[in-house]
């Protein structure tokens, strides 16, 4: 594990309102809610951003990208891509911001800004449709994936603690 001092972007992507769609938002607040952040380490709702999501792609040393990706696996199952292989799975319809995440990552990469450190993390989706919940079978496997960002940024030298258990009155 080596120590790091810049900026590490956590970006969720995905629309809570399409059913499996949601899960990068939804991973977004259990880190916010049960983890302690350093400093360096910065949550970021990406929503559906598209480009704009590209200075604070280009502006940070690490980022962690988490959204439901259709990988054609088994829905809730861990779909994890390093940065090289990001390009090669951005050929594929993976999510709905397929799109806009490839001219986001085609275009740093080609402005020589696309950081070294970038991974992304989601499960297979089940439904992406209208629906304000995830399918039982990705929600059963959302800790899967804040532990994946929480040991990814361990990794990279950023220590998170679990947040104190509310006090009862």
């Amino acid at each position: 594990m080596s120590e790091s001092r810049g900026e590490v972007l956590v970006i969720g992507l995905g629309n809570p309102l399409m059913g499996d769609d949601g899960l990068g938002l939804a991973a977004l607040d259990r880190l916010r809610t049960q983890w302690e952040l350093p400093a360096t380490v910065r949550l970021v709702d990406g929503g559906t951003w598209g480009m704009n999501l590209l200075p604070l792609l280009e502006d940070a040393e690490a980022v962690v990208l988490i959204d439901a990706i259709d990988a054609g696996r088994r829905p809730g199952e861990l779909v994890l891509l390093e940065r090289d292989e990001v390009p090669r799975f951005l050929g594929l319809k993976l999510s709905p911001h397929q799109i806009d995440l490839r001219e986001v990552i085609a275009l740093a990469a080609f402005r020589g800004r696309l950081p070294e450190r970038l991974v992304v993390i989601g499960l297979q989706p089940e439904r992406v449709e209208l629906s304000a919940v995830l399918t039982p079978a990705v929600a059963r496997h959302l800790g899967t994936v804040v532990t994946g960002v929480v040991s990814r940024l361990g990794d990279w030298g950023h220590r998170l603690l679990p947040s104190a258990a509310p006090s009862v009155a």
